[in-house]
Order: C-alpha cells, then structure tokens, then sequence
C-alpha cells in the first residue's frame, strides 16, 4: 500500500479530515477571515478585527488555579479585542511580521483553525454564517516576550 493510502486510512480511523479533502474556496476564505483577525491587530485595524469576529465571541487564555478561580481563564469579549487593537497593542512593523493560519479541519459550517504569531498562538472554531466565516471561539496562549 502506498504511503498516501496509509496516511488516509489513519486520517480515517481518527476521524480527521485530511487536508487535500478540504475545498480550496473554503481554505482561502478560512484563512482570510485569519489573517483579518491577525493581520488587523499588527495593523491596528480595528475594523479588519472586528469583521472577523462573531458578535458573541467567547475568546480565553487558559490562567490555571487563581486565588479567585479554580481552573482559572482570561476572558476576553470581541469588544475588549477590538478596543485594543484601536489602542494598538500589538501594532507591528510589516517588516516583522511572521504569523500563520493554518485550516485543521472542516465540516459542513463548522472548522478549526490556528493562527499563530511571534507573541500569541490562537485556537479557533470558526462557523459559516451564510456565505461569510467568523470567529466564534477562541482559546489562545501568549508566548513568553
């Protein structure tokens, strides 16, 4: 059996899409909402930021145990992001730009994504809402500076 056979019966057995399995229009436009989410922040584009974000976004970063909460998360709504992408937290010179989107996996109007950047990498579960993908959840982790 040839390698590319064995590679789709392990996706298979996982239950994992294989990549070449999703559809190219559905990749680009996976990526683009991405890089509006990332490449809006390096910008400072709040708009670009806010167009990528469900109105309800649920966007954490895992705390651990806290004097205040077992299991603790950072919360963050889609307003608190767009306000600091308006400050310009993670404004960025283009020339130091190195960021990623990467689609895991799609079904029907849900799919996974990561984006990651130099200071944060970011888990999302994006949905299709008629013919535009947003962000609906997000889990991410800020590397060390």
């Amino acid at each position: 059996m040839s390698m590319m056979g064995l590679l789709f019966i392990a996706a298979s057995a996982t239950g994992a899409a294989p990549q070449a399995a999703i559809d190219p229009a559905t990749r680009a436009a996976l990526e683009a909402t991405c890089f509006d989410y990332v490449d809006g922040q390096l910008e400072g584009d709040p708009e670009r930021v806010a167009r990528s974000l469900h109105p309800d976004l649920a966007k954490r970063r895992v705390l651990g145990d806290t004097p205040d909460e077992r299991l603790g998360l950072r919360r963050m709504s889609k307003e608190e992001l767009v306000e600091l992408t308006k400050q310009g937290a993670l404004k960025t010179p283009k020339d130091q730009w190195n960021r990623s989107c990467t689609v895991l996996d799609v079904a029907g109007n849900a799919a996974a994504v990561r984006a990651e950047t130099p200071w944060f990498v970011d888990f999302f579960h994006m949905g299709k809402f008629g013919d535009r993908w947003v962000i609906v959840n997000a889990l991410w982790y800020s590397k060390p500076r």
